[in-house]
Order: structure tokens, then C-alpha cells, then sequence
């Protein structure tokens, strides 16, 4: 079986394996959200038995519709999900422990779970699932390995990315496809979508989604938007940090499904959806304002402008990642409108508030909008062309296995 696939391969191209995959959460949705989606995708497009071991499953919970929080074991889209009791003493391992084994982010596995792959024979693969960035020595590290201390193991790291030479991004069968039916024009999908969300927008009036970490730049940006000339702007507020600065700026206490309209800007609080609502938010607005790591990939599958709040980390280390994203993505863009979108993107992931630099970068990035949305629809297309996450794994740990 060669490395690499065309990047529709099915699940008959691959053997069916057991796996692990091992998710503990963390800022409540970002882990899981990758996790589930890659289990699925394992267990649907490619037929592999698939064992999801998560901690919380509260959090969990809100991203996948029928799950019980308070079953220890249950089925759900054909992965059989446990609830991992990481401080709850031993770990039970499975008779039939998989063959291959995922920690997701570099969660510590069980020692139980170790010491029972260095009794199995063949030893199953065991990856380290890392997080995605664009930064140019991943190339170099993905596929890497490291050899356990004393059981004698080895650990494979597996890097997703934006290139060949990575392990690609999730992408589910015909999500493209789908995408396209529904931003059609005339299908009348995204419309009925929206109605169901209580959204009617009023002609010429622009859809605006914002997912947010907390930060001081969100005033700014309701500021921004509601500015001199500034055109109707429907503002889809997806979580609780927005409606909160929301409601502090306005002076009004939003509630889920209740717009308020101050000037141009109309304040809209959605529900929290999950992820199936969300793709369909995204595939449905103009823009969309994400954060964190799921929210970024899938804003990048709707082929719309988007703009990415990466989580901010010590000693500034996640502004590397930021630039390095930043140089792949504006390559190819008209000088102008490749200078608003770097602009922009910087001045939203600036801690700094009430400045003037918000308005003006923003008043930048709206006019080269245009621009972003046809480089938006190429970018994808491109992404489209490569390996999926899922289909990179099952083909990695197939051929490790023989």
C-alpha cells in the first residue's frame, strides 16, 4: 500500500483496524471537537472500529446530540464511546485492547494501557496526534518516532497540515460537495437553514458569524462594525464570551434567539449548536470570525473570508504560529488585499484595546472582502486536492502493520 492516496480514497481501499483513541478535554470543545470528528470519520468512511475514551463527557455532550453524560459505555454514530476516569484510580483495559492507539495532543495514556501494548504482539501503533500549524518544521517532524524509555515502544508523531508532506486536515466524504449544494444559488438550503435559526436577514444586509475567546477587542470590533457608512451587519454572537462584551457594550442583556439592533449592527445570540449547525453557520455567512483549532479548519472547508483568534500562549509563542499560517494563506493575494488581511488578523489577536488601530484595519479588511472571497474558494479548492487526516492515518498504521 504506497504513502499516499488520491484524496478520495474509500473504505475499501484499507483493512479494517481496531482503535483507541484517547481525548482529554481541554477549553471544552477544542480537543474533543477534532477528536469526535476523526472518530467518525474513521468508523463511516473508512469502516474502523473505533473506541473514543474522553473524560468529560458533559462537554462532550453539547457537541454530539444523544450521548448520555452519565453512561460509563454507549454506541453513537458507530463509534462506542467510555468515559475515561483520568483521576478515578486504575484504568480497566480492554481484552481486545486496538491496534493501533492514540493519544490525541499529547494526553498522558494509562500506564495500565502502556504496559498492556508492550505485552501485545505485534504492539499496536501508538501516535501522538499533534495540533496543526503551518510552521515549516513540521514537515520534518511528522511521521517521526520515539522510543519508549524502558517498554520499548514506539511512538510515532503525526502531524496534521497544509501541505503533502503532513498528514492533511480532516475532511469527511462529500463535505465538499455538500458545501456547494447548500451555498448555491437558488438551492434555497441555506435559506430554510437559516429560518430554522430564527434569522431573517433584511435585504443587502451582511451575515457575520463570531466564535471568541475572551478579549478586549471585541468592544472594538462592535465599535467597528457600527462605525460612519458602515453597512447592515447581521452579527452572529456563537458563545458566551461574545454575547457577554456584547451586552456590556450595548448596555442591553442579550438572551439566546433575542436580536438587538444598535445602528447598523444588528447583535444576534445563537444557541450553542453542534457541529453539524455549526459547518451549516459557517458555509452560511459572509464572514466568519473563529478561534482555536476545529473552528479554524472548518471555516477554511466553507470557503468564505474568514479570520482566525489563535488561543494565546506563553511568551507570545502562538503569534509564530499565527505569521507562519499568515505566509501560506496571503500568498497569492493582491498586494492590497493580502496587507488588510494580515493587518487585520494581527490587530484582532492584539490583547491591546481602544485604540484606533481596530477600526482602521477593519475598515481595510471590509473593502478587500471581494478579494478574500474568491482567494477563500481557491484556498479551498487547493486544500480539497490533498489526503485527508483520516485517510493518512488508516494508511499509515496499515502499512506499519503488515
Amino acid at each position: 500500500m504506497p504513502d499516499t492516496a488520491p484524496p478520495n480514497a474509500s473504505r475499501n481501499d484499507f483493512p479494517v483496524l481496531r482503535w483507541e483513541i484517547f481525548c482529554a478535554v481541554v477549553d471544552n470543545y477544542g480537543d474533543i471537537g477534532v477528536c469526535w470528528r476523526l472518530a467518525r470519520q474513521l468508523a463511516h468512511d473508512y469502516g474502523q472500529q473505533v473506541r473514543l475514551w474522553v473524560d468529560d463527557l458533559g462537554a462532550f455532550s453539547r457537541l454530539a446530540p444523544g450521548l448520555d453524560s452519565g453512561r460509563e459505555r454507549q454506541s453513537l454514530n458507530g463509534v462506542t464511546v467510555h468515559h475515561w476516569p483520568r483521576q478515578g484510580g486504575p484504568f480497566a483495559v480492554p481484552a481486545d485492547l486496538g491496534q493501533v492507539v492514540v493519544e490525541a495532543f499529547a494526553c498522558p495514556l494509562p500506564d495500565e494501557a502502556e504496559a498492556a501494548m508492550a505485552r501485545q504482539s505485534p504492539p499496536p501503533v501508538w501516535l501522538n496526534l499533534e495540533y496543526l500549524s503551518a510552521e515549516a518544521w513540521v514537515e520534518d517532524c511528522h511521521r517521526m518516532v520515539s522510543r519508549h524509555p524502558r517498554l520499548g515502544l514506539d511512538k510515532h508523531f503525526f502531524f496534521p497540515g497544509f501541505t503533502p508532506r503532513t498528514g492533511g486536515l480532516l475532511r469527511e466524504a462529500g463535505l465538499i460537495e455538500a458545501r456547494c449544494r447548500f451555498q448555491a444559488p437558488g438551492s434555497g438550503e441555506r435559506q430554510a437553514f437559516l429560518a430554522v435559526q430564527g434569522i431573517d436577514l433584511a435585504p443587502g444586509e451582511q451575515l457575520v458569524n463570531l466564535f471568541a475567546y475572551a478579549s478586549p477587542r471585541l468592544a472594538d470590533l462592535f465599535q467597528a462594525m457600527n462605525g460612519h457608512d458602515a453597512p447592515p451587519t447581521r452579527l452572529l454572537l456563537l458563545d458566551r464570551h461574545a454575547r457577554e462584551a456584547a451586552s456590556a457594550w450595548s448596555g442591553e442583556a442579550l438572551s439566546e434567539g433575542r436580536p438587538l439592533r444598535v445602528g447598523a449592527l444588528t447583535l444576534h445570540p445563537l444557541p450553542f449548536l453542534p457541529q453539524e449547525g455549526f459547518d451549516r453557520l459557517l458555509w452560511s455567512a459572509d464572514l466568519n470570525l473563529v478561534r482555536g483549532e476545529d473552528s479554524f479548519v472548518r471555516a477554511q472547508w466553507a470557503a468564505r473570508p474568514f479570520v482566525w483568534q489563535i488561543y494565546p500562549q506563553d511568551e507570545e509563542a502562538h503569534r509564530i504560529k499565527l505569521e507562519a499560517f499568515l505566509e501560506r494563506y496571503r500568498a497569492g493575494l493582491p498586494t492590497a488585499a493580502a496587507d488588510a488581511l494580515t493587518g487585520f488578523w494581527r490587530t484582532w489577536n492584539d490583547a491591546a484595546p481602544g485604540d484606533a488601530g481596530l477600526a482602521g484595519a477593519w475598515a481595510a479588511f471590509s473593502t478587500a472582502l471581494p478579494a478574500l472571497a474568491a482567494h477563500a474558494e481557491a484556498w479551498c479548492d487547493r486544500l480539497a486536492d490533498q489526503e485527508n487526516l483520516a485517510a493518512a492515518l488508516v494508511r499509515f498504521c496499515a502499512n506499519r502493520l503488515k
